[in-house]
C-alpha cells in the first residue's frame, strides 16, 4: 500500500492508501468519538458519532466509511459537529437505564466515556423511556442485558463477520428492537461457541461475562497485557487482576496482539478461574508411609537432590532422565535442558512434543533444513489455495480457524483432507475423506496427477531442489484408481485437489495432529514437504507448509534444546564445536551422544535401565498411549519427582511433587506455531510462593551447581548468546508484538516468511524424500472391526487438568463422549447418550455415545481430555521410528454395550 500525507485538524498526518479517514485518524492520536466502529469489522457507518468535514464533500461524512486521500483536508471537531454529537447521544441514552454511570462495565464502556467527555448531564430536549427487558442467563457465560443495548451491531457483526457463526440478528421492530439468537434460543441451543467476541466488542454493558460479575471494580481492577496459556496460536490478553484479593477475575481483549488482534476462544476469554482452583498444589511434598506429605521448601529440594546425586553416583548419569514441558516457558525449558546435561550429566532429555509435534521437526528439517513453520499466520487470507490435512482447526486452533473462514470469505479456496466431517467440510471446495494412516498414498496420488499433467514446477525444482527423480520414480505407481483403492477418496476428487492446489498462484498447507501421530507421522510430513516443493509453493508468502502447533510452547520447548539430539537453537549434541561452546559458558563437561526420547525413557524404565526421573508439567499416565503400561513403567523408577499445577495420574505414584505456577505468576516467553516469541509478563505473585525456573535453579544449587538469575530476561540472554537463530532477541525487543525467529542480530526484524531466497536453504537446497504408503500398525479384524481417532474438544485442553477446573466451560462440556456413525449404531443397535465400553487389546473404556455424521463408518472419535474417561488406555503404544511419536490417530477397537 502506498502512503498519502492528509490534514486532521490541521495536523500532517500519515496513511496508507485503502484505510479510512477514522482509522488513519486514530494511527496519528487523533480521537474522532465513534460507538458502532470495531477495527475487526467491515466498515458500517451507522452510529453516526464519527461524523466528520472534509474539504471538497458535501456536508457532515462518516469517517469510518471514507478511504483518505492524497491532500484530503479533515475536521473532526467543531460547534456543529459537537451539537451533532450530543444529540445523537443524548437520543441513546434517553433509551438507557438510569444506572448508566455505575454499571458492571464502569470504566470499560464508551458509551459512559463518550457522556463524560462530551459533558452530558441530562438528556433535554429528550424525555426517558427505558425499556424493562429481562436478564438473559440461560447459559454458563455470557450475560445479555438488552435495556444496555444501543442497537449498533457490533455483536451481529462480529459473529457474522468475523466467526461467522450467525448466532445473533436483531429482532422486532422500532422501540422494541432486540438482540436475539435465532427463534430466542439460549446461547446453549444456538451455534454459539462461547469465544465472547461479541461480549469483546460491545461499546456498552449489554454484553458481559458471567463469571467475572460482581468480583471488583474497575477502580480495583488492574490489567497486565500477557499471552494465552493454551494452545500453540499465542493469542495476547489481558488479565484484569483485582488488585486488593490478588486474584485474576477477567480476560479482556488486547487488540495490540498481533496474532489475534482481539479475538479470543472459549478457553482464551474464560478459562482462566483454574488459577485460583483450590485443588492447585501450593506446598512441596514427599511420599512417607505410602502417602504425600507436606514439607518445606528447603526439605523437598534437600532429599531430591540427595536421591539424584545417590542414583548417579550409583548407577551413572545416563539413569536419570528429565522431562520438560510444552507448557511451560522457554526459560524455564532452557533451565531443564540444562539441569539435564550440565548437572544430571545425562543425555536423557525431552518434551512433550514427542507425543505430538515431533514428526513435525524431524519431517521439516529433512525437507528444508529447518523444524518449524514456514509462514505466519496473517498470511493465511492471501493464500489463492488452503490445504487443510490432519487438523480440525476451527475446534483446535479457533482463531487460526477465524483466519481460515475469513480467508473463504474473500474466495480462496479449500481442500480439506480429513477421515472426519469436521465443521470446515461444509465450507469446502474438495473435501478428500480418507481412511485413517493413508495420508501417504493420498499425498502421492496428488503428486502423480501434477507430474503426468506436467503441472510440476519445473524452475524451481531445478534451481532449488534435489532428489526429484527419485520421487518422480516413487509416485508413478499411485495413480488416482490405485490411490482410491488404498485410501477410499474418489479418484476424480484426488485429480481435481491436485489440480486445484498445483495450478493456484500461492497455495498454503496447513496440518496438525492427524497427520504427525502416526507411525508414519514424520513420512507424512516430509510428504508434504515433497508436494509443496513439486509445485514451488514455498519460499513466499502464503505458501508453504505450517504445522498447528497443540500446546502453548510446543515451539518453543524444541526450540530451548528440551530435546535429546539438540541443544537450544536446533545445534547438534554431537558437533564438537558447538559442545565446546556450551561447555566453555556451562564451565561443565556435556554428553556427546544423543539420548533417548521420552516414549524410549518410558521403555527404559520399565525394562529397569532409567532409575530416576524429573517431570515438569506433563502427566504421561494420562496422555501417553497404552496408559496402563506407562504407569507400570513409571512405578518401576526408584525416584520420580513431578513438578505440577495440579493432582494428576503421573503425581498419584510420584515420589515427590513440587509445585508449580501457573502462566499467571511467570514472567517469561512463549514461542508460538509460527515462530513468534512473545513475552509471558507476571499478573500475580506465584501462589505457591516461587515462580517455575526458581525451584529448577534451587534444585540444580543444592545438586553442587549453582544457577543463579535475577529474572528470567536473564536466561534469555544466555539463550541468545548461546543460539545463533536467537542472537537477535531480547526483552525489550519483544515487548510490542515478539519477534518471529531466526534473529540473527539486534538489528534484524525477525523472518515472517523462511527460505525466501535462492540456495536459503539451511542445507543450501531442499530435499525430496521418495517415501512408499504404509499401513497403520494396528488394522481392523474380525475382532476388532473398527478405528478409533483420538483428537481434541474446543473446550478442552490436553489433560483437562486446567480447562476442566473452569467452572463454566466445564458446564458445556462436562464429559467425554465417543462419536459413532448412525448407521453404524444402528448395527450395533447403540442409542445417542448410551453408555458403552469402548475396548482394544490394551484395555476397555466407559464412555457416552454421541450419534452422528461427523463420523464416517467404520470410524470412532473421541478425546483424551477426562480423567474419568481414560482414552489412553485403549490407544497403541507403537511409534514413528524416526520421531518416536505414538500412532493415536489409528488403533483397532471394538464396542459392546453396558
Amino acid at each position: 500500500m502506498q502512503k498519502v500525507t492528509l490534514t486532521i485538524d490541521g495536523k500532517t498526518c500519515f496513511g496508507k492508501e485503502g484505510r479510512t479517514v477514522l482509522e488513519v485518524a486514530l494511527e496519528n492520536g487523533i480521537n474522532i468519538p465513534h460507538l458502532c466502529y470495531d477495527p475487526r469489522l467491515e466498515a458500517y457507518g451507522g452510529c453516526r458519532m464519527c461524523l466528520v468535514e472534509i474539504e471538497g464533500m458535501r456536508g457532515m461524512v462518516t469517517s469510518c466509511t471514507v478511504k483518505v486521500k492524497e491532500g484530503m483536508k479533515v475536521v473532526t471537531d467543531n460547534e456543529l459537529l459537537h451539537h451533532h454529537r450530543v444529540m445523537v447521544l443524548k437520543l441513546i441514552l434517553a433509551n438507557h437505564p438510569f444506572d448508566c454511570m455505575i454499571c458492571s462495565k464502569s470504566g470499560d464502556c464508551s458509551l459512559q466515556e463518550l457522556a463524560y467527555n462530551l459533558g452530558i448531564e441530562n438528556i433535554e430536549p429528550f424525555q426517558k423511556e427505558e425499556r424493562n427487558f429481562p436478564l438473559t442467563v440461560d447459559n454458563p457465560l455470557v450475560e445479555l442485558d438488552r435495556n444496555k443495548c444501543i442497537h449498533c451491531g457490533r455483536c451481529i457483526r462480529i459473529c457474522n463477520e468475523v466467526v461467522q457463526r450467525d448466532v445473533l440478528s436483531f429482532a422486532k421492530r422500532g422501540f422494541n428492537t432486540v438482540v436475539t439468537t435465532p427463534i430466542y434460543r439460549s446461547f446453549e441451543e444456538s451455534d454459539c461457541e462461547f469465544c465472547g467476541q461479541c461480549i469483546s466488542s460491545c461499546p456498552t454493558g449489554a454484553l458481559t461475562e458471567k463469571p467475572s460479575k460482581g468480583k471488583g471494580r474497575t477502580c480495583d481492577i488492574k490489567r497486565v497485557r500477557t499471552t494465552c496459556g493454551y494452545c500453540g496460536t499465542g493469542c495476547n490478553f489481558y488479565l484484569n487482576v483485582n488488585i486488593k484479593g490478588k486474584k485474576v477475575v477477567k480476560v479482556t481483549s488486547c487488540f495490540e496482539g498481533p496474532v489475534n488482534n482481539g479475538n479470543l476462544c472459549v478457553k482464551g476469554r474464560f478459562g482462566y478461574e483454574f488459577i485460583h482452583h483450590p485443588d492447585r498444589i501450593l506446598k512441596p511434598m514427599i511420599r512417607k508411609n505410602s502417602g504425600l506429605q507436606e514439607v518445606s521448601y528447603e526439605e523437598a529440594i534437600n532429599y531430591t537432590a540427595g536421591r539424584f546425586l545417590e542414583l548417579k553416583k550409583k548407577y551413572g548419569p545416563d539413569s536419570l532422565g528429565a522431562f520438560s514441558s510444552s507448557r511451560c516457558t522457554n526459560e524455564e525449558n532452557f533451565l531443564v535442558a540444562k539441569l539435564a546435561r550440565a548437572v544430571f550429566g545425562t543425555k536423557n532429555i525431552d518434551n512433550c512434543a514427542r507425543v505430538c509435534h515431533a514428526p513435525s521437526v524431524t519431517g521439516l528439517s529433512a525437507c528444508f533444513g529447518s523444524g518449524a513453520a514456514t509462514n505466519s499466520f496473517d498470511q493465511i487470507e492471501g493464500a489463492d489455495v488452503l490445504f487443510i490435512t490432519g487438523s480440525n482447526t476451527t475446534e483446535a486452533h479457533p482463531i487460526v480457524g477465524l483466519k481460515v473462514k475469513r480467508a473463504l470469505r474473500k474466495g480462496v479456496k479449500l481442500i480439506i483432507a480429513d477421515p472426519r466431517k469436521i465443521e470446515l467440510v461444509k465450507r469446502a471446495d474438495i473435501w478428500l475423506d480418507l481412511r485413517p494412516g493413508t495420508n501417504i498414498a493420498l499425498l502421492n496420488g496428488m503428486m502423480n496427477v501434477i507430474i503426468s499433467g506436467k503441472l510440476q514446477n519445473d524452475k524451481f525444482i531445478r534451481d532449488r531442489t534435489e532428489g526429484y527423480e527419485a520421487l518422480k520414480e516413487t509416485v508413478k505407481k499411485y495413480t488416482p484408481q490405485y490411490v482410491e483403492k488404498i485410501t477410499g477418496v474418489d479418484r476424480n476428487k484426488i485429480i481435481e485437489a491436485a489440480k486445484l492446489y498445483a495450478k493456484a498462484p500461492k497455495s498454503m498447507i496447513l496440518y496438525s495432529l492427524g497427520m504427525t501421530e502416526h507411525v508414519t507421522g514424520t513420512y507424512n510430513v516430509m510428504s508434504m514437504g515433497n508436494l509443496a516443493m513439486l509445485c514451488g509453493h514455498v519460499g513466499r508468502e502464503s505458501t508453504g507448509v505450517n504445522p498447528l502447533r497443540g500446546q502453548n510452547n510446543v515451539q518453543g520447548a524444541c526450540d530451548m534444546g528440551a530435546l535429546p539430539n539438540v541443544f537450544s537453537g536446533y545445534q547438534s549434541v554431537e558437533d564438537p564445536v558447538v559442545r565446546s561452546k556450551f561447555e566453555k559458558i556451562w564451565g561443565v563437561s556435556l554428553p556427546d551422544k544423543k539420548g533417548l526420547q521420552s516414549t524410549k525413557m518410558i521403555e527404559a524404565a520399565h525394562e529397569g535401565k532409567l532409575k530416576g526421573l524429573f517431570i515438569l508439567g506433563e502427566d504421561p499416565c494420562h496422555t501417553d498411549p497404552n496408559m496402563n503400561l506407562v504407569r507400570k513403567s513409571l512405578e518401576n523408577l526408584e525416584f520420580l519427582v513431578v513438578q505440577e499445577l495440579f493432582p494428576t495420574k503421573t503425581t498419584e505414584i510420584a515420589d515427590v511433587v513440587l509445585p508449580a505456577a501457573s502462566f499467571a505468576e511467570c514472567n517469561g516467553t512463549f514461542t508460538n506455531g509460527e515462530r513468534r516469541i512473545q513475552l509471558v509478563r507476571r499478573a500475580i505473585p506465584p501462589l505457591c510462593g516461587r515462580e517455575n525456573w526458581q525451584t529448577i535453579c534451587d534444585l540444580s544449587t543444592a545438586m553442587g551447581y549453582p544457577m543463579h538469575y535475577n529474572h528470567p530476561s536473564e536466561i534469555m540472554e544466555e539463550v541468545a548468546f548461546l543460539s545463533p537463530i536467537f542472537a537477535g532477541v531480547t526483552y525489550e525487543r519483544l515487548a510490542d508484538k515478539g519477534l518471529q525467529w531466526p534473529i540473527p542480530d539486534r538489528k534484524h526484524m525477525g523472518t515472517c516468511t523462511m527460505y525466501e531466497k535462492a540456495f536459503n536453504f539451511p542445507a543450501g537446497l531442499g530435499k525430496f524424500n521418495a517415501i512408499q504408503h504404509k499401513d497403520p500398525a494396528e488394522m481392523p479384524d474380525k475382532k476388532y472391526p473398527y478405528v478409533l481417532i483420538t483428537g481434541r474438544r474446543r473446550e478442552h485442553y490436553n489433560n483437562g487438568s486446567m480447562s476442566r477446573r473452569n467452572k463454566g466451560i466445564f458446564e458445556l462440556w462436562p464429559e467425554e463422549t465417543l462419536e459413532i456413525n448412525p448407521e453404524d449404531a444402528e448395527k450395533l443397535k447403540i442409542s445417542d447418550g448410551e453408555y458403552i465400553n469402548l475396548i482394544s487389546r490394551r484395555g476397555k473404556v466407559k464412555i457416552k455415545a454421541s450419534i452422528t455424521e461427523r463420523a464416517k463408518e467404520g470410524r470412532f472419535f473421541t478425546s483424551f481430555h477426562f480423567i474419568d474417561t481414560l482414552t489412553n488406555t485403549v490407544t497403541n503404544s507403537v511409534f514413528d521410528p524416526l520421531a518416536g511419536t505414538p500412532e493415536y490417530k489409528a488403533c483397532a477397537v471394538k464396542v459392546e454395550k453396558i
